[in-house]
């Protein structure tokens, strides 16, 4: 998966959360700001640890889970530059509450929580980003249980695929997951996904090549999701 990368002059740019801002408040936040980077299948927080700073993405991809008591896990969004994460922790102050995990590998900035919360003392329009961030993820979560309820799970699988490849035009999109994460963001058994995912193949949707799956029709995937097409 390829992510948007943001203009080089500004690692800000991009980010609805911080787009409203003057540009000179834009370099102070960038300044304040401590480059990171991490490596696939690095995790960049874990659940209930203290929520110390706002992560922006720019380059790879991010996957936010939650585990249950077993240890099975349950993806709640796929994040890539130039969004944002960790802004629910820095507007509470508890813990995380969610896991997040490199499946990429990324470069990103920390912006400290204190730095955060005097940013938006002295701007309050990044209030109306976060709370379109926040409502944003409500909406995701509340169509994850309707998927759930009412997509059969290689409906799940397709819409699955078509959100990792994000918002390319290009006749083939290459997503590197392998299915047993793919079996976690969809909510079933590696079993029955890599059915799902031979089932496409089939049709001629896609194909696999190792850990990568290379996808070849987005349309059909699309609509056996239940997606409206663009």
């Amino acid at each position: 998966m390829e992510g948007r990368l943001p203009d080089p002059g500004d690692a800000l740019t991009g980010v609805e959360m911080f787009s409203g801002l003057e540009p000179d408040v834009r370099q102070r936040v960038i300044q304040a700001a401590v480059p990171r980077t991490y490596r696939k299948g690095q995790l960049l927080f874990v659940e209930n640890d203290p929520g110390e700073s706002l992560i922006v993405l720019k380059r790879g991809a991010v996957m936010v889970f939650r585990t249950a008591p077993t240890g099975e896990r349950a993806v709640l969004s796929v994040v890539r530059p130039p969004d944002a994460l960790g802004e629910v922790s820095l507007l509470d102050g508890s813990g995380r509450s969610a896991s997040a995990e490199a499946i990429e590998d990324c470069q990103a900035l920390a912006l400290s929580r204190p730095a955060f919360i005097e940013l938006v003392h002295a701007n309050p329009r990044i209030l109306d980003a976060v709370m379109r961030s926040l409502g944003g993820l409500i909406r995701r979560l509340t169509e994850q249980n309707a998927d759930h309820v009412f997509l059969d799970l290689p409906g799940r699988v397709a819409k699955t695929l078509v959100r990792l490849a994000g918002e390319t035009t290009a006749p083939m999109v290459t997503i590197e997951l392998n299915q047993s994460q793919l079996a976690e963001m969809a909510g079933g058994s590696r079993q029955s996904v890599n059915q799902a995912i031979g089932s496409f193949a089939s049709r001629g949707w896609l194909r696999t090549e190792g850990r990568r799956i290379v996808v070849t029709d987005l349309s059909a995937l699309r609509r056996r999701a239940g997606m409206t097409e663009r």
